[in-house]
């Protein structure tokens, strides 16, 4: 299947998730292939405060920051995602004039993860060793049901979590599920959509936005503050994995998908050997 876009809209509140479903939308009514991968860190934030589910973040050696997902946090993250904001897209999709199908990583083994080991990290400032952190990392995607779905002229909308090993549900990081999306079928651009104009030299200088990006091909990415260094390492796989075009862009454009399209944000380039 020729040109397959796949874009992320970004959990961010500031993001405009409307506004990006106009633009996949119009993309998908062109004919161009689209699937649309989605988190929801601000939905899964304030339904955690609402049930006194406490938020906690842990910070890998390497400083990219995670959420700490644990059984309570977990149950929130499958809440927010598959009852508030997937509907929610779905509805903003369909009235843009896209037959959009929702999809998480349970459907049919979509997405397959490893679970994450007993591992160290940083909480609060302390050294932990995590044993109850319900997360994982991708190792599978059942891209033919994917490719069904565009074949038959359906936009799917993907969201963790994932199925683990034993059958459980894992939480997964949706900037890496928009990359190994990509990955699977063969997408030639990713868009990950963010609240931030694109990867920024200062973070506190929107305009220091950065035209290019270039991360290495392993290791700690060159930025990780600002929440860029987990899509800098989901743009990285992308773009190992085949995916040729890969840009952080500000999803709180009014033309999100477009102005990424055309230029706006920052490219993501694989640093040479």
């Amino acid at each position: 299947m020729r040109d397959i876009l796949v874009v992320k809209c970004g959990g961010n509140a500031a993001v405009r998730s409307e506004a990006i479903c106009a633009d996949v939308a119009a993309a998908h009514r062109g004919g161009r292939p689209v699937i649309l991968v989605h988190g929801g860190s601000a939905d899964i934030d304030r339904l955690a405060e609402r049930l006194d589910v406490p938020t906690r973040r842990l910070v890998a050696p390497d400083g990219v920051s995670t959420r700490y997902t644990d059984e309570s946090t977990l149950e929130v993250v499958q809440l927010a995602l598959a009852g508030s904001v997937k509907p929610r897209l779905l509805a903003a999709l369909r009235a843009s004039g896209a037959d959009a199908v929702g999809l998480t990583g349970l459907d049919a083994g979509l997405l397959v993860a490893a679970r994450k080991p007993a591992h160290r990290a940083f909480l609060d400032g302390r050294r932990i060793v995590v044993r109850d952190d319900h997360c994982g990392r991708i190792v599978a995607v059942n891209g033919d049901l994917l490719s069904t779905l565009l074949t038959a002229g359906l936009l799917p909308v993907v969201s963790p979590p994932a199925v683990a090993e034993d059958g459980r549900a894992v939480n997964v990081d949706a900037d890496r599920v928009a990359a190994a999306v990509a990955g699977a079928v063969r997408a030639s651009t990713l868009v990950l959509l963010t609240g931030a104009r694109g990867v920024l030299a200062d973070r506190n200088d929107e305009a220091s936005v950065l035209p290019v990006c270039r991360v290495p091909r392993r290791g700690a990415p060159p930025v990780v503050t600002g929440g860029m260094g987990v899509k800098l390492i989901a743009a990285r796989d992308a773009l190992l994995s085949g995916v040729r075009r890969v840009l952080i862009a500000d999803g709180r454009r009014p033309s999100p998908v477009q102005e990424a399209l055309a230029g706006a944000g920052t490219e993501v380039l694989l640093e040479e050997e």
